[in-house]
């Protein structure tokens, strides 16, 4: 087990020094990834159809991950009694670059950074920026062996085109759905009005996605919901913040009362991570502009870092990393 950072050597308070996620090292060379976890910024916000600010999500999600980087080797869990993320080496890729009203230019930039990310060998967390980066970001799996997509959201995403539009933020798991790497689909935390019309619905299961809200996961339990994901699978995780309930993320652009807390969202993820393989994650639409509490961006942090403790923790288990 690692020692203490602060046991020696700066005590580098969360305040303190400069902004990376978790205070991991950053690397700009992208052919020269040496890391377990590569994070990459994606902060694009140009699909979105009613309040923009998720450009400025992961630069939020960063500053708010410094909250949980105190030096300590690893992160102790007393209910669990487990140490996550104890040698689990993180680094921080900065941000894709982004090119102002070009969305092909700006998505095949965040397509070519998780790219890079596999090559390495590393598990890509990306942080958005709108819904529309999954669609880049799962384009990049076109490689890989195929992943089953496990999406929690307020909104099914599943919009096919409108007005000529096909790669906003309402497109992302038709899009997905269409790939021939993606076996599957779960969507969960999906409720109320709705951006996607009864077609859509309708389009998505044809086109084989498992559709919950939260009340049926209340319903079901989250074991239950876990067994209607196959089992020994690779996952993609896409986390949606407005899955969450506004009431502790009202930081984003489209906020859906009746959403998740967070203890129901970790043990979905932690139970995921133990069912399969998560293979890569981002979490998106955190827009601090409406949350000047920044709750919404440490709710974001936490989430992500305490997913990746549990995959790491689940690998380790099955005897892998």
């Amino acid at each position: 087990m690692a020692e203490h950072g602060y046991a020696s050597g700066r005590l580098n308070l969360p305040f303190v020094g400069i902004s990376t996620f978790a205070k991991s090292p950053y690397v700009g060379d992208w052919d020269a990834i040496e890391a377990d976890v590569a994070v990459l910024g994606a902060p694009f916000d140009m699909g979105t159809q009613w309040r923009s600010g998720a450009r400025f999500g992961p630069r939020g999600i960063r500053e708010a991950s410094t909250l949980f980087s105190f030096g300590h080797a690893g992160a102790y869990d007393h209910e669990d009694d487990v140490t996550y993320l104890d040698d689990v080496r993180i680094v921080d890729l900065g941000d894709a670059d982004m090119v102002h009203t070009d969305t092909a230019t700006s998505h095949a930039n965040i397509e070519a950074g998780v790219r890079k990310i596999l090559a390495a060998g590393a598990l890509p967390v990306v942080l958005g920026g709108d819904h529309s980066i999954n669609i880049p970001c799962i384009a990049a799996f076109s490689d890989q062996e195929p992943v089953h997509l496990v999406q929690i959201d307020a909104h099914l995403d599943f919009v096919d085109e409108r007005h000529g539009v096909r790669y906003g933020h309402g497109n992302p798991m038709r899009r997905a759905a269409e790939q021939s790497h993606v076996t599957g689909l779960t969507q969960i935390g999906i409720r109320n009005v709705s951006s996607t019309a009864r077609e859509g619905y309708e389009a998505a299961r044809a086109m084989g996605s498992d559709i919950l809200s939260v009340r049926d996961l209340r319903r079901l339990g989250v074991a239950a919901v876990l067994e209607r994901i196959p089992a020994g699978k690779r996952y993609y995780l896409t986390l949606d913040i407005d899955g969450f309930d506004p009431s502790i993320a009202p930081g984003t652009g489209t906020p859906s009362h009746g959403g998740f807390l967070y203890y129901e969202v970790l043990e979905l993820i932690a139970g995921l991570a133990a069912r399969g393989e998560i293979v890569g994650i981002d979490l998106v639409e955190v827009a601090p502009p409406y949350d000047p509490a920044e709750v919404t961006a440490i709710l974001a942090a936490q989430v992500l870092l305490n997913a990746i403790g549990r995959i790491f923790h689940a690998r380790k288990s099955r005897g892998g990393l």
